[in-house]
């Protein structure tokens, strides 16, 4: 189709709608378990057990949250993006794992995994021209 053949002289501009859309998503996501509290922070940080790791789960849930929660405003003004990506796709994996451990099979962790596959795809786009990152 012709009329689409042009759209591929906007991929800075779809880059924009990925980050901006990821990036309201995962601060309205977010926000709620970083304003949760030391205990909100110890539930989601026991989530780690999943990958075996047991120790320090209020510092792991903060994290979380803290990636999800700042990651996402970062991703929507496309600043130090790689490395947020990085971040994401590692909380994705635990968030997949969690869903996993927890007996809700491969339909419980299929949002986490698209997403992480989200990430680690943008990771090597980078965040496009229209970004403070920009190059």
């Amino acid at each position: 189709m012709a009329i689409l053949s042009n759209l591929s002289n906007y991929k800075n501009f779809g880059l924009l709608v990925i980050r901006v859309g990821l990036g309201i998503t995962f601060i309205t996501y977010g926000y709620p378990m970083l304003m949760g509290g030391v205990s909100g922070w110890k539930d989601l940080g026991h989530s780690t057990r999943y990958i075996g790791i047991h120790f320090w789960p209020v510092i792991w849930g903060f994290l979380a949250a803290a990636t999800e929660a700042f990651g996402g405003f970062l991703l929507l003004i496309g600043f130090a993006f790689r490395p947020v990506c990085i971040l994401m796709v590692l909380t994705l994996i635990v968030a997949a794992s969690t869903h996993l451990g927890k007996g809700e099979g491969f339909d419980g962790a299929l949002h986490a995994i698209e997403d992480a596959l989200i990430f680690a795809g943008l990771l090597f786009v980078g965040p496009g021209k229209y970004s403070v990152d920009k190059k």
